[in-house]
């Protein structure tokens, strides 16, 4: 166990000054470790390395590929980063990411610049917890790419057009039902894309339905997505591919 006198953070509202003044406590007062709750760091070695070696691997969409399976640690840090506001695990997760990206490409991931696409928060959402995690981590992950030498940036591209349901509960059908015709293109998307190929990105895939439906969009819009990349599978994968 930890020892009691490390210094916890105080519990503080939601919104921008929230997570900035989260920043600065990260640095005066050092978290527990998000992904296992030891040592004064935010992010432990052993932690990181579960993150950095995790093997990426289809989902339950074949061209859909994550970095690992939706557990501990990996669960926790992606719900402290989207949900507490741990905003320096970004860089990390979105390294995984980026193995992602690369899995879900193939060989196809030097052929021409990438533009990853992350998927859209809604409005309130972004608004409560003060960032929007999801745009985040594709930025993180398109720094990491253009670190190991490919060209890449990222990008909001797609937004709601009418709200949800809560997808808790619902089978995968439900799903797809749930969000048909829910997402659209931004006008003169095409422009950002003129030139590059998208890859739809995101924290976490389920079913696949939220996945689906942005690539229908997408596709709608004659940008169609070859490829997606989350950090983390809440279904078991089908194992990294061979070669």
């Amino acid at each position: 166990m930890p020892p009691t006198s490390t210094p916890t953070r105080p519990q503080t509202a939601q919104g921008p000054f929230a997570h900035a003044l989260a920043g600065l406590l990260d640095v005066l007062l050092p978290a527990r470790c998000a992904g296992c709750g030891i040592e004064r760091t935010q992010l432990c070695s052993v932690c990181r390395g579960a993150l950095a070696t995790a093997q990426p691997g289809p989902t339950a969409l074949p061209w859909a590929h994550a970095a690992a399976p939706y557990a501990d640690p990996v669960r926790q840090l992606l719900l402290a980063h989207k949900e507490r506001g741990a905003l320096r695990l970004a860089g990390p997760l979105g390294d995984a990411l980026a193995r992602a990206v690369r899995s879900s490409l193939g060989p196809r991931a030097g052929l021409a610049p990438l533009l990853l696409v992350p998927m859209p928060s809604a409005p309130a959402a972004v608004r409560a917890r003060g960032h929007d995690p999801t745009l985040r981590l594709a930025d993180a992950a398109a720094r990491s790419l253009r670190r190991s030498g490919l060209d890449a940036r990222s990008a909001s591209l797609l937004r709601h057009t009418r709200p949800v349901a809560d997808q808790a509960g619902l089978s995968a059908a439900e799903r797809r039902r749930n969000l048909h015709g829910a997402l659209t293109v931004l006008p003169r998307a095409d422009c950002r894309l003129k030139g590059r190929q998208p890859v739809l990105v995101d924290d976490l895939v389920t079913t696949g339905a939220s996945l689906a439906e942005a690539a229908r969009a997408l596709t709608a819009a004659g940008l169609a997505p070859k490829a997606a990349a989350t950090v983390a599978a809440a279904v078991p994968r089908r194992g990294p591919r061979p070669g």
